[in-house]
């Protein structure tokens, strides 16, 4: 990698936002769920109306991390009530860390972890929490890695079927 960099992203990003989170997601998750269930979560959950209603959200931040010109994936937090589960205002939750298959290994989810934590330390939480598929074994191990433990489970339907995602956080002190 030559150039990596990582900029706040506005709602200028739309489409470079939906473009990565389209992607990535249909290569992690595409061989174990169906066609039609993988197409419907990514026309919902990347939608122009929904992503820029979160762009938008004062309590929601996004970040892409860029190679030179190359958007290579991004992260998006939640605070207050732009939380997925309810949390608490002490709570910043980490609800995706995207990166492209082709960088993989190359520490680029580390960069956007570490400004996850950036972030809360600057907001003074308490803790970073998320929810992470728990067949996902790379993101699981990623996240053990720096420290997050289980504290509960929650369900993930795509589709027609239910997942387990583990909920996992990290106390900050």
């Amino acid at each position: 990698m030559t150039s990596i960099t990582i900029k706040r992203a506005s709602i200028e990003d739309l489409e470079t936002i939906q473009n990565i989170g389209r992607e990535t997601f249909y290569e992690t998750f595409a061989p174990h769920n169906s066609e039609e269930a993988m197409q419907k979560y990514l026309n919902e959950s990347f939608a122009s109306e929904k992503l820029t209603k979160e762009l938008n959200d004062h309590d929601s931040q996004f970040f892409i991390v860029w190679e030179n010109e190359n958007p290579i994936g991004y992260l998006k937090l939640n605070s207050g009530n732009a939380q997925t589960e309810s949390e608490d205002e002490n709570a910043l939750e980490i609800e995706r860390i995207y990166v492209k298959k082709a960088y993989h290994g190359k520490r680029v989810g580390q960069i956007l972890y570490d400004k996850a934590l950036e972030i809360a330390l600057q907001e003074e939480k308490k803790y970073i929490w998320l929810g992470v598929w728990e067949k996902n074994v790379r993101a699981v191990n990623f996240y053990k890695k720096n420290g997050f433990i289980e504290f509960t489970t929650h369900i993930f339907k795509l589709g027609d079927e239910e997942q387990t995602d583990l909920m996992m956080k990290k106390v900050l002190e």
